[in-house]
């Protein structure tokens, strides 16, 4: 699966299947998924432990894409300490009393930590354009200011990886009516969802715009088809492991030089404490 780093790539995404039909069948791809989920776990074990670098990862979509689901696969393979889930729905009276980016930046995860982001930053360019929230004026200068300010958590060791979520209009309908159907899935109807399903085209446009304006080298946008849960998890468990596989070799130097350092201060301690 190739980032997009080149705003061209993306014109709408109608060009983007939301299913990958290359023959893989359902068994091979969960049994592929275990094995990158291993090499994820142990990459996010050096992450921690060599302190050098965070992780962000941004989860998109529309509603039932299947962000929820995508949290739960990606925590098994982590451990709770490194780890946090921040949601954010709409802004309170407080956060609203400051710059869009003020209740975000507080989330962003310190060095050793992952951040998984349910809906982000992004939603003050898309439900706030759709939903016409506040004016053009107000709304369009802030893809720059998203890209200053993911720039910043780069500059400052942050890894970041964006994921659109990516289903077709019929699979969304498929799953709500599911949420009816299913008890132990009715918690989560709300009319709400069919509501905003009336405004599909309109945030499909406000997506691929902002996949396109914020696409960066540093803070890739991954789209990914989704109509299969399953593919899903193999495709985003390999896109945060090709994510996180250059800065293997570093992580690792720095854990053999923490262990070195470690030992000659033992070894002073026990000599001091010899003579």
């Amino acid at each position: 699966m190739d980032f997009l780093h080149d705003s061209a790539k993306l014109k709408s995404l109608k060009d983007v299947p939301t299913r990958i039909k290359d023959g893989l069948d359902r068994d091979k791809a969960e049994a592929e998924t275990q094995e990158l989920g291993a090499e994820m776990e142990e990459l996010f074990d050096l992450l921690y432990f060599a302190g050098q670098n965070s992780l962000l990862i941004v989860l998109q979509g529309m509603d039932t894409a299947g962000k929820d689901g995508s949290i739960r696969h990606l925590l098994r393979f982590t451990h709770a300490q490194s780890v946090h889930v921040p949601s954010f729905k709409v802004p309170t009276e407080e956060e609203l009393a400051y710059d869009f980016l003020w209740r975000v930046h507080k989330q962003a995860p310190r060095r050793g930590d992952i951040a998984i982001f349910n809906r982000s930053h992004y939603e003050d360019v898309l439900v706030v354009r759709v939903r016409e929230l506040e004016p053009e004026s107000v709304w369009r200068p802030r893809y720059e200011q998203i890209n200053s300010f993911e720039s910043l958590l780069t500059a400052s060791g942050t890894i970041i990886l964006k994921v659109f979520l990516h289903i077709s209009k019929d699979e969304q309908e498929e799953r709500l009516l599911d949420r009816e159907k299913e008890v132990e899935k009715s918690w989560k109807l709300s009319a709400g969802d069919w509501k905003e399903r009336t405004r599909w085209d309109d945030y499909q446009e406000a997506y691929a715009e902002a996949i396109r304006r914020t696409a960066t080298p540093e803070a890739p946008w991954l789209v990914l088809p989704a109509d299969q849960k399953w593919r899903r998890n193999l495709e985003l468990t390999r896109a945060v492991v090709e994510r996180l596989r250059p800065y293997r070799q570093g992580w690792m130097e720095r854990l053999e030089a923490i262990g070195k350092a470690a030992k000659a201060e033992l070894a002073e301690y026990r000599q001091s404490a010899q003579g």
